[in-house]
């Protein structure tokens, strides 16, 4: 048994918390259904798993670049608070469970903790992803279609998962713990990442993929939002031609004039946007404080400032950086992209029928516009620092620093949904929507639930906004609440077949949507053609 349970252990914390093995092995097994040669097979392995640390690469990059940013705001102004960022939330977690074991509650009350365990996290990944896959291959039934693979953010998931459930049912045996962790985990997952499947869809026509991480329901809200824009600005436009704005195109769509024109060119945009931005904070923190932080080994690297380095420079380099990142993280997912959209045909025609992978939420800055990235984050910071400002005014019981994996992915992301069904304007309102979300949601919970006095919480949209609702429902209605959580996750796909366009014959054409997009994509057209007319 304990070998049994060393080799569960091993496989989840060395490949399933490893989103670059995970993508590397699903291409080698779709690969060799596809009967592909050994050494097509090595290639596919070794290209998707490289394109997938490249891509890490970028995002990580991205995350340093923010550094003085976050720790100069921080340190400057005294602002010791709860931190909505996943990898505080996951260290809140550890310091939660030991403070809990050792009986030492200082800093708060969490003996609810006590008889969790940290151990728990590997086995619920292994479980909870067996779920998932099991839903996908009884799709017939279950109406799930995408299987997520982003490791990393499950051991995330599962850590807050982990506390949410124990403040619901206080010193749950360790068991039954896993089991009610396993089944919501595992429907979230198969879930969240099936409602990505028809943005993803349409944002890269067809590449035959999903978003597996922490923002699913986000991307899908912000997706309808921006359609339903969409068409109200058209028929408002259909009344008033003369009344056509540029905030109605999708970025990619607008050409700007004359000198403006340099902002057609997504490098020069990110690093000139980036620059003012953050160029602003940064004089803001003053490069003498910089320069304490870097003598307190809080920044090193290309993040430190020293005495007698020009600021205007290390100000300019630091802010090019966001353009550099993100052309390294757009390479990564041209590399891998490729490689598993082909390789997965195998697994989709062969093994799991009609299936696709959810990948991280940063392949989706591989398409659309670059801009839309940009501006996706910007006004979401916005939205996030109004919130903060917020929280001060009304003189907070808690307080939230903004954390960069929130404050860029998320809004990041849903800028790039948004602006491909509601184009700029869409890309505006929503990422500064969703900063306002993570904000209010996280504080609300975190206090909640004791998290906020051990410095984080994962703060993401699903989990600043779905998730406190969740532990909303299950904390009053105990375990019937645990059956309505889980009701409610196995209805929305139901729902989301019902919806989908139907064929000359009356059929849904959800299935489709996945094994020929191409077709489904006419039926889709028919269907809106028939809606409008009917209106």
């Amino acid at each position: 048994m304990d070998i049994l349970l060393a080799g569960v252990n091993w496989f989840s914390s060395t490949i399933l918390s490893q989103p670059a093995w995970i993508i590397g092995f699903i291409v080698v097994i779709g690969y060799a259904l596809l009967g592909k040669h050994w050494y097509e097979v090595l290639a596919g392995f070794i290209k998707a798993s490289v394109g997938y640390m490249i891509l890490q690469v970028g995002s990580a990059g991205l995350t340093n670049s923010f550094r003085p940013v976050i720790v100069g705001l921080k340190e400057r102004f005294n602002l010791t608070a709860m931190v909505i960022d996943p990898y505080f939330g996951n260290n809140a977690v550890d310091a939660g469970v030991k403070a809990a074991a050792a009986g030492d509650f200082s800093l708060a009350d969490v003996s609810f903790l006590q008889g969790a365990n940290i151990s728990q996290y590997m086995l619920l990944l292994l479980f909870a992803y067996i779920l998932n896959i099991a839903l996908v291959a009884f799709k017939n039934k279950t109406k799930m279609r995408a299987i997520f693979t982003t490791g990393n953010v499950q051991v995330q998931q599962a850590a807050t998962a982990l506390w949410l459930i124990m403040f619901c049912f206080p010193q749950l045996a360790s068991g039954p713990a896993l089991f009610v962790m396993t089944l919501l985990l595992g429907l979230y997952w198969a879930v969240g990442s099936n409602l990505t499947v028809g943005p993803t869809q349409e944002l890269t026509d067809g590449a035959g993929f999903s978003i597996g991480h922490q923002q699913m329901f986000g991307i899908f809200f912000a997706s309808k939002v921006a359609g339903w824009m969409a068409r109200r600005d058209a028929k408002k436009q259909a009344k008033n031609p003369e009344k056509h704005s540029v905030f109605d195109k999708r970025l990619e769509d607008i050409e700007l004039p004359g000198w403006l024109s340099m902002f057609n060119e997504n490098m020069v945009s990110t690093a000139i946007l980036m620059t003012i931005f953050f160029g602003i904070i940064l004089c803001v923190i003053g490069p003498d404080f910089l320069i304490k932080l870097t003598a307190d080994k809080q920044l090193t690297g290309n993040a430190a400032l020293t005495p007698g380095k020009d600021f205007f420079f290390y100000v300019l380099y630091n802010c090019f950086q966001f353009a550099v990142y993100l052309t390294i993280l757009q390479l990564g997912v041209r590399t891998f992209v490729a490689e598993l959209t082909t390789s997965f045909q195998g697994i989709s025609s062969k093994l799991i029928k009609g299936s696709v992978p959810g990948v991280d939420c940063a392949v989706t800055f591989g398409f659309g516009s670059t801009n839309a990235v940009t501006i996706g984050f910007m006004a979401g910071a916005v939205g996030q620092f109004l919130a903060i400002g917020a929280l001060l005014l009304m003189h907070s019981p808690v307080l939230v620093v903004a954390g960069f994996v929130p404050l860029f992915f998320d809004n990041a992301v849903i800028g790039v949904y948004a602006n491909n069904k509601g184009g700029l304007k869409a890309c505006l309102i929503l990422p500064f929507i969703c900063g306002l979300c993570q904000v209010f949601g996280s504080a609300l919970i975190a206090s909640w639930v004791q998290m906020y006095a051990f410095g984080g919480y994962l703060g993401m949209f699903d989990w600043a906004t779905i998730w406190p609702l969740f532990t909303v429902i299950m904390k009053y209605l105990g375990w019937i609440g645990v059956a309505i959580v889980a009701v409610i996750l196995i209805v929305i796909p139901q729902l989301q077949y019902k919806a989908a366009p139907k064929d000359e014959n009356g059929n849904s054409t959800y299935f489709l949507e996945v094994e020929d997009y191409d077709k489904y994509k006419e039926y889709a057209a028919k269907a809106e053609a028939s809606a409008e007319k009917a209106e």
